[in-house]
């Protein structure tokens, strides 16, 4: 695992990349990551993450008691903490407010459909938690349905937030749902995006499982498009041997 001066330095870099990227404004978004001894460190309150250095970053303990007495954490700490209590596997958490994916999270549009080759091999489909206040415990109430099989979580009006094995996995996440968001916004103003069917995704599973070792099995299904009336590959097997059986018994 990184040590405790290298993951302050990568969450100071991709606070910078939040705020030159317009992910964040003002003192907006957080970014927080696990210490070996089991510990996280956290962007301060009320700071513009474009101005964050490694000294301002506040730790804390598990169980959000503070370790770092000069400055306050972020007032979004529970929500990192609830994902980290829910999910052993995430090392680091970032939230922020890219627009494209904040503005379907605003019009409380998921970001669910199978449209994106990239997407749905690198990441999975993304939903969206009911609104909740921020700051408050709501915010992890919202994200209880949706924190054990998704990566990355729209949040009603309020914006974004994505995890990983680093804090670098988890802002390449952030970049990939608003990359998402974006593409499908400039494809509903071309007339309306088209999803890929299902056994366009049967293949994607399988180019996934084989070529990057990542079984999605777990995670929420992106929705196929409907107006096809194309079975999946399981489907057909299955027409198959009833049409075969039939066959036989005759």
């Amino acid at each position: 695992m990184a040590s405790r001066t290298e993951i302050a330095r990568s969450i100071v870099l991709i606070c910078h990349k939040l705020y030159e990227r317009g992910f964040v404004t003002a003192t907006d978004g957080n970014v927080s990551a696990r210490l070996e001894c089991g510990n996280i460190l956290v962007t301060p309150t009320a700071l513009n993450k474009g101005q964050v250095g490694e000294s301002d970053l506040v730790e804390v303990k598990a169980d959000g008691s503070p370790v770092t007495l000069s400055r306050k954490a972020s007032t979004e700490l529970d929500m990192h903490l609830f994902i980290y209590q829910q999910r052993t596997d995430v090392q680091a958490v970032v939230h922020g407010h890219p627009p494209h994916a904040t503005g379907f999270a605003t019009a409380h549009i998921p970001l669910t459909a199978c449209l994106f080759p990239e997407v749905i091999v690198g990441l999975g489909a993304i939903p969206l938690a009911e609104y909740a206040t921020p700051s408050t415990k709501e915010v992890s109430d919202s994200l209880a349905p949706h924190v054990k099989n998704a990566d990355a979580i729209l949040l009603a009006n309020h914006g974004v937030v994505t995890y990983g094995k680093d804090v670098e996995d988890a802002y390449f996440k952030m970049e990939k749902v608003e990359h998402a968001a974006h593409i499908t916004f400039v494809a509903r103003v071309l007339g309306g995006e088209k999803p890929l069917s299902r056994i366009d995704i049967d293949k994607l599973t399988r180019i996934s499982e084989s070529s990057y070792g990542k079984d999605f099995s777990a995670k929420v299904a992106c929705e196929p498009m409907t107006n096809r009336e194309e079975p999946s590959e399981s489907e057909l097997k299955e027409m198959i041997k009833e049409v075969m059986s039939k066959m036989k018994a005759k």
